[in-house]
């Protein structure tokens, strides 16, 4: 599988689109609170199919829902169950269940096999209307499911979910390995000797959305200047994000070029954020993994997470001598065992890339490495 993203031409017809999305938003809540209701009078969980009974027959007396189409209300239910099933799962680590959402803030609703056709001249017909789309990649395979999503801005994409051979890129296997260690100071230090610093983007351009969002408090709301300093604030905040991941791309291509096998440590990157903020949310660690582990599956290499309770930063990487206490301050350290000088980050991406070596799933598959017992 493979999903395609395509940019919708602006056009007046556009505005049946977004309603659509929010009549989307609409059914959204009204299943929410039947969720909640059927729980409150029967003490029982609402299954997706009742639901989706349900809401076929309100849907015949409401025009408004009509709007949406009827596979792309059954998927609607059907990402509700799917949101319940895990807070039913993971409710112990905090995973909360699906609540209400803003209509004005509703992005987006899917259809599967049926409520539209793709016609010539990169056009495309949903619900009786032909929109152009702008055809920046081509379609390769055989479409599965369709989804409309309006961003912030307004904007409407078009991503396009299409079943295709599975095919690798042909790159030449390096049989070399590396660990790298995250750290809020240098974003990776890797265990070849060289290190990679994060541009910071939000922190570059933190005087502009400050200065756009002191632009945004001072109009009234619901006004004119209102929205206009409203999508300024936006626009600066999906620069940023453009920015990141852009770098993000190019930094996935480069690391899955050089080496066939990474080995990371296993974050706790919601305790980190907790902890120090504003400087997380910046290095977006979390998606730069997302999309190293796409990369480097389509090129065929490795990317392996070791134990995020193995002390790679307190282990020495010459004798194996684990220290008893090691303070965030300290960033060198000499071990009383060998006499051996460490510095903190590279000494830990070599212990990352020591214990996912000794660890390493046989045959190549990605699994998560358990720590090794330190000499």
């Amino acid at each position: 599988m493979k999903t395609l993203k395509f940019k919708l031409y602006e056009h007046k017809r556009n505005r049946y689109l977004k309603r659509t999305v929010n009549a989307s938003g609409v059914i959204w809540n009204h299943c929410i609170a039947l969720h909640k209701r059927y729980y409150r009078m029967w003490g029982k969980h609402l299954s997706c199919a009742q639901l989706q009974k349900h809401i076929a027959k309100l849907r015949k007396r409401k025009p408004f829902w009509q709007l949406v189409g009827s596979q792309a209300v059954q998927d609607i239910c059907q990402r509700i169950e799917k949101a319940y099933q895990l807070f039913f799962k993971h409710r112990d680590k905090g995973v909360k269940p699906p609540g209400f959402k803003k209509v004005k803030k509703y992005q987006s609703f899917t259809l599967k096999q049926a409520g539209y056709k793709f016609l010539g001249g990169h056009r495309v017909k949903i619900s009786n209307q032909v929109y152009q789309y702008w055809n920046s990649r081509a379609m390769e395979g055989t479409v599965k499911t369709l989804t409309i999503k309006r961003t912030r801005l307004g904007e409407l994409f078009m991503f396009v979910t299409v079943e295709q051979p599975a095919e690798q890129e042909s790159t030449s296997a390096t049989g070399k390995t590396a660990g790298f260690d995250f750290g809020l100071k240098t974003f990776l230090v890797c265990s070849e000797g060289f290190s990679i610093e994060a541009p910071l983007f939000l922190k570059q351009g933190l005087k502009a959305i400050q200065k756009a969002s002191r632009e945004l408090s001072r109009k009234k709301k619901g006004s004119a200047h209102w929205e206009r300093a409203r999508l300024n604030l936006v626009r600066q905040h999906e620069k940023i994000a453009h920015q990141r991941r852009d770098w993000f791309w190019q930094l996935a291509h480069r690391l899955t070029h050089r080496f066939d096998k990474l080995y990371f440590e296993d974050l706790n990157l919601k305790g980190m954020q907790r902890l120090w903020g504003r400087k997380v949310n910046d290095l977006a660690f979390g998606e730069f993994l997302q999309i190293l582990q796409w990369v480097a599956k389509k090129k065929g290499k490795v990317v392996q997470f070791i134990d995020r309770w193995f002390p790679s930063s307190k282990t020495c990487c010459h004798c194996g001598h684990v220290l008893e206490s090691l303070s965030l301050e300290t960033r060198y350290w000499r071990c009383p065992s060998c006499s051996n000088l460490n510095d903190r980050d590279d000494n830990a991406a070599k212990n990352i890339k020591a214990v996912g070596a000794s660890t390493a799933a046989p045959g190549g598959d990605v699994r998560r490495a358990q720590p090794a017992v330190a000499v």
